[in-house]
């Protein structure tokens, strides 16, 4: 298959939570019951210049809802936090290369406690900062914004990177999910799939006009 040809790797729809309406969180959760996961997106004002929730906002997730919770660090030296996260309910704890000299000792730390280890890093970032840990790890997303915002625009020259990763993953045989987060929307899913995503992070895409059903439906739409 070459690039940008229509993919037969199944694709995972993971609606971001921080374009929900928190004070309805377990409604909004329920809407997006038939996606395959929902993304947490966790800031913490120094890593990235905003703040979003932490623990509370993710346990409080995890009771309401069986979706897999697929959870973003966006916090300087994640490792301090990690059995916190896993503990509140995350199945999959996603870390910056920027956020820590130990990226390798923190993928290791996640694996150890039972949940599915991701690394990202921001777009102007080079990829090779991927490399040393591509092989161990269950996830790696591709940042299509820079983090901090919701509700920003894909920046075009992503679907490269992400042609990039999608090479270097079948080169090793890795089985990890190739996740891409950021302006993701039915004009842009197909693209995104047809470069090699098998994964697409949406927030104000899913919960938006409509209710988050119909956010989905517009996903799905779009992917056939």
């Amino acid at each position: 298959m070459t690039a940008d040809t229509p993919s037969a790797r199944p694709v995972k729809l993971a609606p971001s939570i921080l374009a929900s309406d928190f004070a309805r969180l377990g409604e909004e959760l329920n809407a997006i019951e038939s996606a395959d996961w929902a993304h947490v997106d966790v800031m913490d004002g120094q890593f990235v210049p905003n703040i979003s929730f932490g623990l509370p906002i993710l346990a409080a997730a995890r009771a309401a809802s069986s979706l897999f919770m697929d959870v973003h660090l966006m916090i300087d030296r994640p490792e301090r936090y990690l059995r916190d996260f896993a503990d509140a309910g995350a199945d999959g704890l996603t870390v910056h290369v920027e956020s820590t000299p130990h990226i390798h000792r923190a993928v290791q730390q996640i694996k150890e406690l039972g949940k599915q280890a991701g690394v990202t890093l921001n777009p102007g970032t080079p990829l090779e900062t991927l490399r040393p840990v591509l092989a161990d790890v269950d996830l790696v997303l591709i940042m299509s914004v820079n983090p901090g915002f919701g509700g920003q625009k894909f920046i075009p020259h992503s679907l490269e990177r992400i042609r990039t990763v999608r090479r270097w993953l079948d080169e090793i045989g890795s089985p990890a999910e190739l996740q891409v987060d950021g302006g993701v929307s039915a004009t842009n899913a197909r693209a995104v799939v047809n470069a090699g995503a098998s994964n697409l992070v949406a927030g104000s895409a899913v919960f938006g006009p409509g209710g988050a059903q119909a956010g989905l439906e517009r996903l799905r739409e779009a992917l056939k």
